[in-house]
């Protein structure tokens, strides 16, 4: 195995589990005699050793600022059992909180460095996993890592591979990067397997053509939080994507729910969802709209809410984006907070990972500021407990949100 040495000192952040090794603390990279390369093939495992030539741990390398992801620390390979000694730990995590329920079948089993397999997500969807690679040793892992869940997480029977997206774009990247890996029980649309249960709620997960793995399961908590407030609501729902706070918000019993999303194929699955757990509902309408229009067009017509939801796309993705995407959440909560009536709730949050929590709340005061509404913050929300994060790695947390009460 490559072995790579750290520079003087570079090492105290691994000494704290913290799992990534930055090109920059590199001194030298001491090949095998016989490897044909300059440095290792990206991908590849390899041994991090301090200046001292003490052994810190194994990881992938990759090509970019972050040159190894640590998988394991103290040792200078990985145990034979290693995936499925991960996974196992990983999913008996989600049964010791009591997520694996027959009311709830939809859960993340893997969540990268919160659980100790950086450049990993793995989501379950009834007997389906959906796993994405973001780092190429994960991709050349893929069927190892689908054999292990498979053969320790029981209800799960299909593996499906999904990571056109997420891989490095400058990468040479061998093999399908989409497609199953395992199939034995495969869902045919029209099979109510294909349907996924969340807190009762069914739920049609589109993982073949849909964001990320096909839902958005870490606002599960955000959305029995919604349920709790609904009765007796108009609740508008922005960025509905296929409808999670929507079908909350109708069993909470809202008096209407309006969802929005700038995409038809996701209204489209809004209209399923409900149709299949509200078949008789007549106060949900849906709208393929963006969202900065159907504000306008409503303010235009001097209509109002008794709560909402915003729930955008990462406004930023990057730290060179911050700016503009402190101004968007800015601009799209002021709209938000100037269509709440008086003693109505907004639900805010932001996925960016770029924008910490203080500087989107900052961007939620100026909005209520610059709309002069008296607004007071009754829950802070964060992400769920099967998107756990590592303790020693503080960027895993990326999800935030507001609960506001707006006079």
């Amino acid at each position: 195995m490559t072995t790579i040495y750290l520079k003087p000192h570079k090492e105290e952040s691994l000494k704290r589990w913290h799992p990534w090794v930055f090109s920059g603390a590199i001194a030298r990279i001491a090949l095998d005699k016989n490897y044909p390369y300059d440095e290792p093939q990206e991908g590849e495992l390899v041994c991090v050793r301090a200046s001292t030539c003490d052994v810190l741990g194994v990881g992938h390398w990759q090509v970019g600022s972050i040159a190894v992801r640590i998988l394991a620390f103290g040792v200078e390979e990985l145990p034979a059992d290693f995936w499925s000694e991960r996974i196992r730990a990983a999913y008996n995590v989600r049964k010791s909180v009591g997520l694996i329920r027959p009311d709830n079948n939809t859960f993340r089993l893997i969540h990268g460095e919160g659980d100790f397999l950086p450049g990993l997500i793995v989501d379950v969807y009834a007997e389906t996993a959906v796993l994405q690679a973001h780092s190429i040793g994960m991709h050349l892992n893929r069927e190892a890592i689908a054999k292990a869940i498979v053969g320790n997480v029981p209800q799960v029977k299909n593996v499906y591979y999904k990571s056109d997206d997420t891989l490095p774009f400058k990468a040479a990247i061998e093999g399908e990067k989409t497609g199953w890996l395992i199939a034995d029980q495969l869902p045919a649309e029209e099979n109510p397997d294909f349907w996924s249960v969340e807190n009762g709620l069914s739920f049609r997960i589109d993982w073949l053509r849909g964001q990320k793995t096909g839902f958005f399961i870490d606002q599960r908590e955000n959305r029995a939080l919604v349920e709790r407030y609904a009765a007796g609501k108009d609740v508008l729902n922005m960025f509905c994507y296929t409808g999670g706070f929507s079908l909350y918000a109708l069993r909470g019993g809202a008096k209407s729910v309006d969802s929005v999303d700038v995409s038809q194929k996701a209204i489209d699955l809004v209209n399923v969802n409900v149709a299949r757990n509200f078949p008789d509902a007549d106060n949900h309408t849906a709208v393929a709209q963006d969202a900065f229009e159907y504000l306008s067009a409503q303010k235009a017509q001097n209509r109002t809410f008794d709560l909402i939801i915003l729930d955008p796309p990462a406004f930023a993705k990057h730290r060179d984006a911050v700016k503009n995407a402190l101004r968007g959440y800015q601009r799209i909560n002021a709209k938000a907070i100037e269509m709440i009536r008086p003693g109505g709730i907004l639900f805010t949050f932001s996925c960016s990972q770029a924008v910490d929590k203080e500087a989107f709340r900052l961007a939620v005061f100026s909005a209520a500021a610059q709309v002069g509404r008296k607004v007071r913050i009754l829950h802070q929300l964060h992400q769920p407990q099967d998107h756990p994060i590592n303790i020693y790695h503080p960027e895993g947390e990326y999800l935030k949100g507001l609960v506001l009460y707006v006079e």
